[in-house]
């Protein structure tokens, strides 16, 4: 029986734990994938933690994991466009820590070929909430972009969307171990800390059009509202407290195997790259939930198969 990572109950990373799961089939208009890579996220962390359960109650047991990369070894009825074969990466919300999944054809494209198996089983979720926070924040040609915790997962493909999206300067905090990494990236490091604000105006004389906050603490929060006049072009994906309490935007996107493909054409094109700074068997994924929380990691984790 193929092997996934799950929990029977919320709580710290020990509850996260291997489990035999019945092999699927693909039905009408799905594929069965045999997964090689799975990417780790902080949101993986807070559903495991109990901590989001209102929003995404657990089905115990429950498996863990949105986003992977695999091999097609089975195609369902009247299926078209993927065969058997096929390296894909797609996404599977709640599913994809395990060796062997089922996903609809609308959930998954293809692998472009130079691709890391760790990069593309990463690449879904910090790509799509990315791009559908860029997207819904108008980022356009000629503006100043601000992009809180730049080196992490959504700042790493924030920061490199806005430049092609035609930002003319992109700011990222982070710490200055990731500075040079920025800088590799198109932007503009900055360190956190006090005189954080001036920090940024120093680097924008003429004003921040856009902030993108993927870190969620106060500090973002604050500088923000300093620095930029329309709160609208105030976007957070971790702090949706402050999103109901100060008016800024509150960013969600759906997810879709259109927004995906953009991404890998872009990629393909040579403008976006995912660093992956570790993997870990998929055993270990305790481990990487540990180490995704203890925060600073740069680009992102992946569990490999």
């Amino acid at each position: 029986m193929p092997l996934a990572m799950a929990i029977t109950e919320f709580g710290d990373v020990d509850v996260l734990r291997p489990l035999e799961v019945p092999e699927p089939s693909a039905g009408p208009g799905q594929l069965r994938v045999r997964v090689r890579a799975a990417g780790v996220n902080l949101i993986d962390c807070r559903i495991r933690s109990g901590f989001m359960q209102s929003i995404y109650p657990a089905t115990f047991p429950q498996v863990l994991g949105n986003e992977f990369a695999g091999v097609v070894d089975q195609t369902g009825p009247d299926v078209t466009g993927f065969a058997v074969g096929d390296e894909v990466l797609g996404f599977a919300f709640m599913q994809s820590y395990t060796e062997v999944l089922v996903v609809g054809v609308d959930q998954v494209v293809t692998k472009p070929a130079d691709l890391s198996w760790e990069a593309a089983g990463s690449l879904s979720a910090v790509g799509q909430t990315a791009y559908n926070a860029l997207r819904a924040l108008r980022v356009t040609s000629g503006q100043t972009v601000l992009v809180h915790a730049a080196a992490g997962g959504v700042g790493t493909v924030a920061v490199q969307l806005a430049r092609a999206f035609g930002a003319t300067t992109v700011i990222g905090t982070a710490s200055p171990g990731n500075h040079d990494y920025l800088r590799s990236l198109g932007a503009e490091p900055v360190a956190y800390g006090p005189g954080l604000a001036d920090r940024v105006r120093a680097l924008a004389p003429a004003g921040v059009d856009v902030a993108l906050d993927a870190h969620g603490g106060q500090e973002a929060l604050d500088v923000s509202l300093a620095l930029v006049p329309d709160r609208a072009s105030i976007g957070t994906i971790a702090n949706f407290r402050a999103a109901g309490q100060h008016g800024i935007t509150m960013l969600r996107g759906e997810r879709s195997a259109e927004t995906l493909a953009t991404l890998t054409q872009l990629y393909d094109e040579g403008g976006l790259r995912l660093h992956v700074q570790r993997t870990y068997p998929l055993r270990q994924a305790a481990d990487a939930h540990r180490e995704a929380e203890a925060g600073h990691v740069r680009g992102k984790l992946a569990l490999v198969v």
